[in-house]
């Protein structure tokens, strides 16, 4: 199962005031990082799982705001990005994106179907991922194993 969902969106602070307001979520404060050559911010709601993620994203990114908010992904834990990003591309879930290249364990695969993509995210990054963005929460178990799919 997911452990979060991500919205692409042109406003992330609008984005989280009308999240809070229409369904009372609590956010983490927004991060701005950047991945390669894009500047990007990010939020995610306490108190999951599922958490609800916010992206807003420059002009060419996978997270690119110009083009409007919507559905982008949803998160899995792997145990191995690499060979499960092999068994979801067999089974005709194209890799569109990975991340690994530079230095990030993820990937994202398209899911015509549900017009978005699934992000597997390596197990590794959980621990640091709960104490940044909810921290007190209890670990889960990978969703997504490189050896099968469930």
């Amino acid at each position: 199962m997911f452990y979060h969902v991500c919205f692409v969106v042109p406003d992330i602070e609008r984005a989280m005031s009308d999240l809070t307001r229409s369904t009372g979520a609590r956010w983490s404060v927004i991060l701005e990082d950047s991945l390669g050559e894009w500047d990007y911010r990010l939020a995610f709601t306490k108190g999951g799982p599922p958490y609800i993620e916010l992206v807003q994203g420059p002009p060419g990114s996978p997270w690119d705001s110009s083009l409007g908010a919507r559905f982008h992904h949803l998160g899995c834990w792997t145990d191995d990005v690499t060979k499960s990003s092999a068994r979801l591309s067999e089974a005709g879930f194209p890799q569109e994106f990975s991340a690994c290249p530079l230095g990030r364990p993820y990937t994202y695969h398209k899911v015509d179907s549900i017009g978005g993509h699934v992000e597997l995210m390596d197990i590794s990054r959980q621990e640091r991922f709960l104490r940044s963005w909810d921290p007190g929460a209890e670990p889960t178990t990978a969703t997504i194993e490189g050896t099968a799919l469930s």
